[in-house]
């Protein structure tokens, strides 16, 4: 089929109908489908927020667009009996393909030692496609596995083991070989082995989920410089709790906070107690608080897209600012959400509710 050849009306009717992976296959055709497709299907790639490198099950990532039901590419070692079925030049490379019957999308193959330059290229094509407004990430289960260096890209990891890890220092440095962290999620028994330094880029990572099975208080709750975080301890002492918002108030860190959830395992948090250290301000029980949420960033992302609400009599403000923060402690858990608005501007949202 020449689609060139059809009125534009022909050709917007048979794109319209066409999924990611299609339409993506089509755009390597030639430079002027690319132009045709990118042109046709602007308010559709428009809404692409992510394209998503998913290797978490293995060596060679599926590619997705907004984690979508199906893949739009797949990576592949050669294999001996390798069909190979076309080949495509892109970004200056020559990549051979084949048809996917399980993933229902093309394959990219590549031999091992081209594994990082085949990627390279088709990112580069991403990139070029999309545009860098849309977010990159490569996400995954293991450390050992190698991630490409690409150009805008996040990482996410997700791993958890109950034993107790004698490689941390393997996943700090792993840790510190990705340059930019979208979400870490890991649990093991203790953290003692990690960087302690502010610097680590565990730390830097824009949301983080720890769960923590040693006696000892997660460093992450001194050190966290990014936006969500929650955390599951055995042990976490008042007092740490106390200094975590003390030094939230005074603007001495947690600037880029959004969302903090810590629980621990041991004992209940005394409310009354805590809630006067920290200099918390009350709203009137006759009024109805704001919940506070916000969309996820953790790296799971199926079914709870927003994190727990938070609905609590109870706030502290900042001083630099005078931004709010809702407080809610309930049992072993301390929820800190915090508003992008002023005291005055937060009272006044609830002559709204």
């Amino acid at each position: 089929m020449k689609l060139l050849k059809y009125p534009y009306v022909i050709q917007n009717e048979i794109l319209d109908n066409l999924n990611y992976s299609d339409l993506f296959l089509l755009s390597l055709v030639s430079k002027n489908i690319r132009k045709l497709v990118k042109s046709s299907q602007k308010a559709k790639f428009k809404n692409v927020t992510s394209i998503v490198y998913d290797s978490c099950n293995m060596d060679q990532p599926l590619v997705y667009i907004d984690y979508k039901m199906f893949a739009i590419l797949k990576f592949s070692k050669y294999e001996e009996t390798e069909n190979v079925q076309f080949q495509l030049s892109i970004s200056g490379k020559k990549i051979d393909f084949r048809l996917s019957d399980h993933h229902y999308c093309p394959v990219a193959l590549f031999h091992p030692y081209e594994r990082e330059s085949v990627i390279e290229s088709i990112h580069n094509y991403f990139l070029d496609f999309f545009g860098t407004s849309v977010e990159y990430q490569w996400r995954t289960e293991n450390y050992e596995r190698s991630i490409p260096r690409l150009q805008n890209l996040a990482v996410c990891i997700q791993f958890h083991s109950l034993r107790r890890y004698t490689d941390m220092k393997n996943v700090d440095k792993f840790f510190s070989s990705c340059p930019i962290w979208k979400s870490i999620d890991i649990g093991c028994w203790t953290f003692e082995s990690l960087s302690s330094e502010s610097e680590s880029r565990l730390y830097q990572a824009e949301s983080i989920r720890i769960c923590q099975y040693d006696r000892k208080l997660p460093p992450v709750l001194r050190n966290f410089q990014g936006k969500q975080a929650v955390l599951d301890c055995y042990l976490c002492e008042v007092s740490d709790l106390i200094e975590f918002v003390k030094r939230w108030k005074s603007g001495e860190a947690y600037q880029n906070l959004e969302h903090l959830k810590i629980t621990t395992l041991r004992e209940e948090i005394p409310r009354s107690g805590t809630l006067t250290a920290i200099g918390a301000r009350l709203i009137d029980t006759s009024r109805r608080p704001p919940a506070h949420t916000l969309s996820k960033r953790f790296f799971k992302y199926a079914f709870k897209p927003n994190t727990d609400p938070i609905i609590s009599h109870s706030y502290v403000v900042r001083d630099s600012d005078n931004r709010v923060a809702s407080v809610l402690i309930q049992g072993k858990t301390l929820s800190f959400g915090v508003w992008d608005k002023t005291e005055e501007e937060f009272l006044r949202m609830m002559d709204q509710l």
